[in-house]
C-alpha cells in the first residue's frame, strides 16, 4: 500500500493535490456527494498513483514540471487545453494528460483511473542525444497512443511496476531496481506515443560505431555494473552519441548496451549465488533485486538461459 489520501472536502482536496502535483483549481457540482481517494506510489523520478473520484470534478491545472499519463479503469476522464475542446476517454484507454510547462484541464466523471508521473528528462536519457550537443528535450507529439495495442502494453507495464515494484519495500529500496523500473517505463512511453526523438543512427553515428567504441563501453559497463548507470552514462563515458553506442553493440555483438549490462549484472548475481550460504536465510529474490532484477520469473529465465539451471539450484550448492 502506498501513501493514502482521502477526503470529502473540496478545499482539502485542492490543497493536497496542489502541493503534490501542480497548483490547480477544483470545481464540483453543487449537490454531488464528494468522495475522493488517492493512493500515491512514488518510485524515484516516477510515481504510479491510483485515483478513485466518486463524483463529477473539473480540474484546471497550472503548468506542471512532469509528464502525466492517465489510464481509465471506470467512468470517463476528459482532457483539454485551458481554452480548448475536451477529448473524452473511457475504460481501458490510456492517454497523455500533462505535458511539462503546459496548463491543462480535466473533467472526471465518477471515475477510477491510474495517474502516472515521470520526469521529462527520462525520455531524453532513454532516447539519447549526442554528448556535447545542445538539443531540445524529447517531447511527445500526441496525446493518444500510436495504437490501442501499444496503449494496452503500456497499461500492463504500469500495473506491473505499481503492484510488484513500487509497493514492495525490498524492491523499492534497491537503487538498481528503481533505475531499471524507471528506464523501462520511459522506454515503454516512447514506444507508445509519437515523439520528437531521432532514434536512427546518423552518418556520424555509424562512423563512431567501431570496435574501439565497443571496447570502451564494455570496460565501463564491467567496472560500473554495481552502480545505477543509464544508456546516457555509458555513451558519455565512451564519448559517442547514444545512437552510435547502440549501433556499435548491434554491429559487433548482436545485442544492445543495456542487454550487455544485464548480462554483466547477471554474472555478478551468479557469483553471489555460488558463494552464498542458503542456511543463513539468503534468497534468490534478495540477490536478484540487489543486481536490478525485479521480476523473479524473468530473472530465472535469463539465468537458466545463461547457466543451464535455475538460480535456486545454484544457491543450494549443486553447481559447486
Amino acid at each position: 500500500m502506498g501513501i493514502v489520501f482521502q477526503s470529502t472536502h473540496l478545499d482539502e482536496m485542492q490543497e493536497y493535490l496542489s502541493a503534490h502535483y501542480a497548483p490547480m483549481r477544483l470545481k464540483a457540482r453543487l449537490h454531488d456527494q464528494l468522495q475522493f481517494r488517492l493512493i500515491r506510489n512514488p518510485l524515484g523520478p516516477i510515481s504510479l498513483d491510483l485515483v478513485d473520484c466518486g463524483f463529477a470534478l473539473d480540474w484546471a491545472v497550472n503548468p506542471p514540471s512532469y509528464l502525466g499519463l492517465v489510464g481509465a479503469k471506470s467512468g470517463t476522464v476528459s482532457r483539454g487545453e485551458v481554452k480548448g475542446v475536451l477529448d473524452r476517454y473511457g475504460p481501458g484507454e490510456v492517454f497523455l494528460v500533462a505535458q511539462p510547462d503546459r496548463p491543462y484541464v480535466v473533467r472526471v466523471c465518477h471515475a477510477r483511473y491510474s495517474f502516472t508521473m515521470l520526469e521529462p528528462a527520462l525520455l531524453s536519457q532513454v532516447a539519447g542525444t549526442a554528448p556535447g550537443h545542445i538539443e531540445a528535450p524529447v517531447r511527445l507529439t500526441s496525446y493518444r497512443p500510436i495504437s490501442p495495442a501499444a496503449g494496452q502494453q503500456l497499461l500492463r507495464t504500469i500495473t506491473f511496476l505499481r503492484n510488484h515494484v513500487a509497493t514492495a519495500p525490498a524492491l523499492r529500496g534497491a537503487p538498481l531496481i528503481a533505475s531499471t523500473a524507471t528506464q523501462l517505463l520511459a522506454a515503454m512511453v516512447l514506444a507508445t506515443f509519437p515523439h520528437t526523438a531521432l532514434l536512427d543512427p546518423t552518418i556520424e553515428d555509424r562512423h563512431d560505431a567501431h570496435s574501439a567504441t565497443l571496447r570502451r563501453a564494455i570496460a565501463f559497463i564491467d567496472d560500473h555494473a554495481h552502480h545505477d548507470i543509464s544508456l546516457a552514462d555509458i555513451a558519455a563515458a565512451t564519448r559517442v552519441s547514444i545512437r552510435a553506442l547502440q549501433y556499435a553493440f548491434r554491429r559487433h555483438r548482436g545485442t544492445t548496451p543495456m542487454g550487455y549490462l544485464r548480462l554483466a549484472r547477471l554474472h555478478h548475481a551468479h557469483q553471489e549465488l555460488v558463494a552464498a550460504d542458503p542456511t543463513t536465510g539468503t534468497t534468490v529474490t534478495e540477490i536478484a533485486a540487489r543486481w536490478g532484477f525485479f521480476h523473479p520469473g524473468r530473472f530465472a529465465y535469463y539465468y537458466r538461459r545463461a547457466y543451464g539451471q535455475p538460480p535456486s539450484r545454484t544457491l543450494l550448492g549443486h553447481a559447486r
